[in-house]
């Protein structure tokens, strides 16, 4: 009787083992389709918030913007582009960075000689609106800007040119009549 029992027990679990796996072969792979889904959408969740912080990034960036009415309306003195520098607790090559002019242009604009005009006028004009804290921003993401640009630019070394080198002429033969030395 024992032997009887115990090839029914194993007869039971060998058909319960079948069962089980006839149920649980397709929830795998459903669960296997579920997870690379779930991983395909994590990454694209990833790249949208990515973009997202991107474009969040660009819109507290502080511009350098002015209407053409502020703009046309803004008497610009050396006095007051000296008052905007100091103001804003920046140099004048500081300046000429933020701007997009050179540091001889800054200097003759302080000094009267010249005015600015078109962009740096209006730079100028949108640089009175922005805080130091902005201003000290802009003008780190400026030079990490131009020292990419440089990075970038940096030319291939050129080949010097050759030397000339100059060689002794050979006297030319005289012409006409020539001494007979004896």
């Amino acid at each position: 009787m024992a032997k009887i029992e115990g090839v029914i027990k194993s007869e039971i679990i060998r058909l319960a083992k079948r069962e089980v796996r006839a149920v649980f072969r397709p929830l795998r792979r459903e669960v296997w389709q579920m997870s690379t889904k779930l991983s395909n959408l994590s990454k694209g969740i990833a790249s949208l918030n990515r973009m997202a912080k991107e474009l969040h990034l660009e819109e507290a960036k502080p511009k350098l913007e002015a209407t053409p009415e502020e703009i046309k309306a803004s008497r610009l003195t050396p006095e007051r582009i000296r008052r905007i520098r100091s103001k804003l607790g920046i140099s004048q090559r500081e300046l000429g960075i933020l701007i997009g002019a050179s540091l001889g242009a800054v200097l003759s604009w302080e000094k009267g000689k010249f005015k600015p005009k078109g962009d740096k006028k209006a730079a100028l004009v949108g640089l009175r609106k922005l805080k130091k804290r902005d201003v000290k921003k802009l003008l780190m993401q400026k030079v990490e800007e131009l020292e990419k640009g440089k990075a970038e630019k940096k030319p291939a070394k050129k080949p010097r040119p050759k030397k000339m080198v100059l060689r002794k002429r050979k006297p030319a033969p005289r012409q006409g009549k020539s001494r007979q030395v004896t």
